[in-house]
Parts: C-alpha cells; sequence; structure tokens
C-alpha cells in the first residue's frame, strides 16, 4: 500500500511532492501517514473503543442500548477517517472534486451520523458521578451558550465556508497543510453545532429547536450552500493553483448537486420525526383518558372482615367511607384501614379495625 505523507494531498508545489493521479490502484492505496492524520486515527480509534465500553457497561446493568445508535455513531467515525486520512485526502492535492468529497464528509455526514449516536446521552448514563456533573456544568455553561448561538452556528457553518472557498484562503490552506488541517477541523466543528440540534437526540441545554424549526433551518441551509456552488461553477479561472479550471467547475457542480440532496435527506428524517412524536402523544392521551373511564366505571370490590388467611368471612356491606385507593385495597386484603397522619392510632394497635358487619 502506498502511504503519503502529507495530511492534505500531494502536489508538486507543496514540499516537493508528487501528484496522484486518479486510477484504481492510487484510490485503493493512497492513504496518509503523516503526523496529522495518524493522530486523527488514534483519535477516532480511542472515541470509538470509549462509546462501544460505554455500551457494554449499560447492557451489563440490563439497560439496552439501541444498536442503530451504535451502528450511527462508528459510521460517523469511519466518515471523518475517510475525509481526513484516505485516499481522498491524498486526491485533494490533484482534484478539486476529492476537496468538495472531503468538504461534504466533515460538514455534512460525519455530523448528523454522530448526532444520531447520542454520545452525551451514553455520557450520562454511563459516567461516573463526577463526570457527570462536570459535563452538565459544561453544557450549561456561558461559552456553549455563545457557540451554540444560532447566530454563531450560522457563521461558523456557512461563513467560514464562503469565505474558505471564495477567496484566495484555500490556496494559501493547501500550500500550508497545517492551515488546512485546523480548517478542517474547524469545518467539523461547525457542522457538529450544526446537526447536534437538528437531530435532537442528546440534551440541549441552551437554543432548544422544535421539529418545525429544525425543518425550517434545513430548508434555509440549502439556498447559501447553492449559492456557492453556482459561484464556484461561474468562475473563469481556477480556484486554486493546483486545480484546473475544469476541475474547479466540476467540483462546484458537485457541491451544488450534493447540497439538493442533503436538504432533502435532513428534511424527510426530521418531518418524519414529528409525525411519529405526534402519533406517540396521541396515544398515550388516550391511553391516559381510557385509565381514568376505566377507573371511574369499577365497582368496589368486596372487603373481608377477617385477618388475612381466614376462608369463612363474608363481604362487608357497611364498609367505611371516603378511603383513598391505597386504603381500600389494603383493606380488602386484610380488612383492617392503615394509619395515615388523617387517622388517629388507637391508644392499643397500629391500625384502624374496622367495624363488624351488623346482623339484621
Amino acid at each position: 500500500m502506498a502511504i503519503v505523507a502529507s495530511a492534505g494531498g500531494s502536489m508538486g508545489d507543496m514540499g516537493g511532492m508528487r501528484r496522484v493521479e486518479l486510477s484504481l490502484h492510487t484510490a485503493l492505496t493512497q492513504w496518509q501517514s503523516g503526523p496529522f492524520a495518524l493522530g486523527v486515527l488514534a483519535a477516532l480509534i480511542a472515541v470509538g473503543y470509549w462509546y462501544l465500553r460505554a455500551d457494554w457497561t449499560l447492557s451489563a446493568r440490563g439497560r439496552r442500548w439501541p444498536r442503530n445508535r451504535t451502528l450511527a455513531f462508528l459510521a460517523g467515525l469511519v466518515a471523518i477517517d475517510l475525509a481526513l486520512q484516505s485516499p481522498v485526502a491524498t486526491f485533494t492535492g490533484t482534484y478539486f472534486q476529492a476537496h468538495i468529497i472531503q468538504h461534504l464528509l466533515l460538514m455534512v455526514v460525519a455530523p448528523p451520523l454522530l448526532a444520531l449516536g447520542a454520545p452525551s446521552t451514553l455520557l450520562l448514563q454511563t459516567a461516573s458521578r463526577r463526570t457527570k456533573q462536570r459535563w452538565l456544568r459544561t453544557l450549561k455553561s456561558p461559552v456553549v451558550a455563545v457557540i451554540t448561538h444560532p447566530i454563531a452556528v450560522w457563521s461558523l457553518y456557512f461563513g467560514i465556508m464562503f469565505a474558505f472557498f471564495l477567496s484566495s484562503l484555500i490556496n494559501t490552506a493547501m500550500h500550508h497543510m497545517a492551515l488546512m488541517d485546523a480548517l478542517n477541523l474547524v469545518f467539523l466543528f461547525g457542522g457538529t453545532l450544526y446537526w447536534w440540534p437538528m437531530v435532537g437526540l442528546d440534551p440541549i441545554v441552551h437554543w432548544k429547536m422544535g421539529y418545525g424549526a429544525r425543518m425550517v433551518n434545513v430548508l434555509l441551509g440549502g439556498p447559501p450552500e447553492v449559492i456557492l456552488g453556482l459561484a464556484i461553477l461561474s468562475q473563469r479561472t481556477p480556484i486554486a493553483s493546483m486545480y484546473t479550471l475544469a476541475s474547479t467547475h466540476a467540483g462546484g457542480a458537485l457541491l451544488w448537486v450534493s447540497t439538493e440532496a442533503a436538504t432533502i435527506g435532513g428534511f424527510l428524517p426530521i418531518f418524519w420525526q414529528w409525525m411519529r412524536s405526534d402519533e406517540r402523544a396521541a396515544a398515550r392521551e388516550d391511553a391516559r383518558a381510557a385509565n381514568r373511564v376505566a377507573l371511574a366505571s369499577t365497582p368496589p370490590s368486596p372487603v373481608s372482615t377477617e385477618e388475612p388467611g381466614s376462608s369463612d368471612a363474608g363481604p362487608v356491606r357497611n364498609a367505611p367511607t371516603g378511603l383513598s385507593v391505597w386504603e381500600a385495597n389494603w383493606l380488602a386484603r386484610t380488612g383492617k384501614v392503615p394509619l395515615t397522619s388523617a387517622n388517629a392510632r388507637p391508644a392499643n394497635g397500629s391500625e384502624r379495625p374496622v367495624a363488624p358487619e351488623r346482623q339484621d
């Protein structure tokens, strides 16, 4: 397997590295082995190990963690690795289309998959008390309130993307891979903040969004990326020195088309969750109404004046009135009314005996 040392690609004017032309062989073998790529791989393995161990811990306690959450979270980790270590990262130095694929993996694919895994919820259910308290303090902190504000999230998600692709920043970053690596992490962070409340499985202290607001947010997020794709598609010069004009236009078209698919792909699951939420709420209300009707129409059970274990007792026709449900149940089982704060304790007993049945 061929290994490329750069974190983001290889090209003739980047540290003397050669261009990597697309072929089946290079598409399977050109994996990254630089410090950044290996660090990302180690971090992803550590996070995946923690998640699986927390899942097993919860199972050992007799509580089942949904399997689809585990699969979604692990798929999100794989998407990050594909973006930053696989041949996709290598080809970003030669093809702008690969750069767009890397961008989509970091901002549109990996974040919602990670959010579907609900890692914060899993942490709160399995961590020690001290860790839970620290994590809850973090979620409630003013810093989190600021960075998760919708304006801050939109600025981080869309603003940096426009500044990167429509200025000389992309050319500068691709010639200074440390900067490109840092920007890729910023893209991933922005995507995480954008999709976290949209998925809505983990606890969100600040800026909670209802289903309607989530769908509106998805629909509003589509046009900016369409505009960006069209702006790239209409450029008359290559977007960066290592790309051709044809590659630039192909990348812009890919961003345009994929944005439409991402908008639909994000809108439909949220709409489906909303419909299911309404159905579950209606079912719960129907069940509560049925229980109230059943309790109102159930006649009182006959009770016995005998001690438990006796077999020749008859029903009490003159049972005391004004008893609560649990007192009536206790009376039906034992023939005595238990003392509460509303009852006076008899001088010689802990329970209030029921008057025997009057014989006519």
